[in-house]
């Protein structure tokens, strides 16, 4: 028997005696993405009395209630109240966003949110940042638990905004007492139109692979992240949270399943030539990027686990589903490129491609030496 259609169930939990009904629940970000996965799948819950919606624009859950504006406006408070839980996903994680605007976007759309929720009278907020808040290191313990110092550093595309997030979490209560955070750290996230430095590394031709390094993939698909957080928002867990695909895949199966060949390059070249890229602004990604690809940062996942949660998405699947999506594009050194660049490049291989491109750099400094 299908389930139920999400206005449906909507409009019968509120019919539902009030005794019996979940908690009211806040989504910021609920307009797209993560956010509008969520409120869809939080508004056909039975466990769940209301949804409160906010975002700069209206999203198409209609079962939920919408207000529109900025986080960062102190006006949220207003909106929050009446709310149980909130779940703060307006973050802007864009490759192409300016870096100095993302981190005042997302830093400061944390802390009103928290300072509100606070103010508001909810008893509970529940933050997403990342796995990648861990770090990607060669002694990385496979897998690392939730307790597992924070060894990330801001070198990697928004790394340093999620590390302050991480900061805000931790002094909240204090800040505000009463006031419980819950902090859920997703690995490697595919599946909603995901689109960060590790999911173009599946858009190249060819797949970098740095000499000497160990690399250990993750995935964590969207229905399974939606689904811890409802975890999070209904108690049933809290704390800080891994989630992902159980286990783990190396490079040699991560290239038998996709298919795609590696070129392997010496540490110094590709992570220079990365940085150069980067410095003069030919790719958004910089050179932190690839630690991600070059060394373990894979989550245990215990206190999901512990609490009943089971991912419903192995790292294989999550894999060919990624594959999927980003079937048709080109990327290289995390730069998308058009058709024509694109021939080229599958031609040469991504790695020779990024090489060249550091050429140019190089012929193009030494020319303006000699003017």
């Amino acid at each position: 028997m299908s389930s139920p259609d999400p206005q449906v169930r909507a409009a019968r939990n509120q019919s539902t005696n009030p005794a019996t009904r979940g908690p009211v629940v806040a989504v910021t970000g609920a307009a797209s993405g993560i956010g509008a996965l969520l409120t869809e799948r939080l508004a056909a819950s039975e466990e769940i009395k209301q949804v409160i919606a906010l975002d700069e624009r209206r999203g198409e859950c209609a079962a939920a209630q919408w207000h529109i504006l900025d986080v960062r406006d102190p006006a949220i408070a207003d909106k929050l109240r009446g709310a149980d839980v909130v779940v703060h996903l307006a973050l802007d994680l864009d490759l192409e966003t300016d870096p100095a605007a993302r981190t005042a976007y997302n830093v400061r759309g944390t802390q009103t949110v928290l300072t509100a929720a606070a103010a508001a009278g909810i008893h509970r907020v529940v933050l997403c940042t990342s796995a990648m808040v861990y770090g990607a290191l060669p002694d990385n313990e496979l897998p690392l638990s939730e307790d597992a110092e924070l060894r990330a550093t801001a070198e990697a595309t928004g790394v340093g905004d999620l590390l302050e997030i991480e900061r805000l979490a931790r002094r909240a209560p204090r800040a505000h007492p009463g006031l419980n955070v819950t902090v859920v750290r997703p690995a490697v996230l595919v599946g909603g139109g995901t689109d960060t430095a590790l999911t173009r590394y599946f858009e190249s031709p060819r797949l970098l692979v740095v000499a000497g390094s160990r690399p250990a993939w993750q995935f964590c698909h969207v229905e399974d992240l939606c689904a811890a957080l409802e975890y999070a928002v209904l108690e049933k867990v809290d704390g800080e949270l891994a989630v992902g695909c159980d286990g783990w895949l190396e490079q040699e199966e991560i290239e038998e399943l996709s298919g795609i060949r590696r070129m392997e390059l010496p540490s110094a070249v590709a992570l220079g030539a990365a940085a150069r890229l980067h410095r003069i602004g030919l790719t958004p990604s910089p050179a932190g990027d690839l630690a991600y690809t070059m060394y373990p940062w894979v989550v245990s996942g215990s206190r999901l686990h512990d609490a009943g949660w089971r991912p419903q998405w192995s790292n294989e699947e999550v894999l060919a589903e990624l594959l999927e999506e980003v079937a048709g594009r080109h990327t290289v050194a995390g730069r998308r490129l058009g058709r024509k660049d694109a021939t080229a490049a599958g031609a040469a291989g991504a790695t020779v491609a990024l090489l060249g491109a550091a050429a140019v750099v190089r012929r193009a400094r030494k020319a303006r030496r000699r003017i």
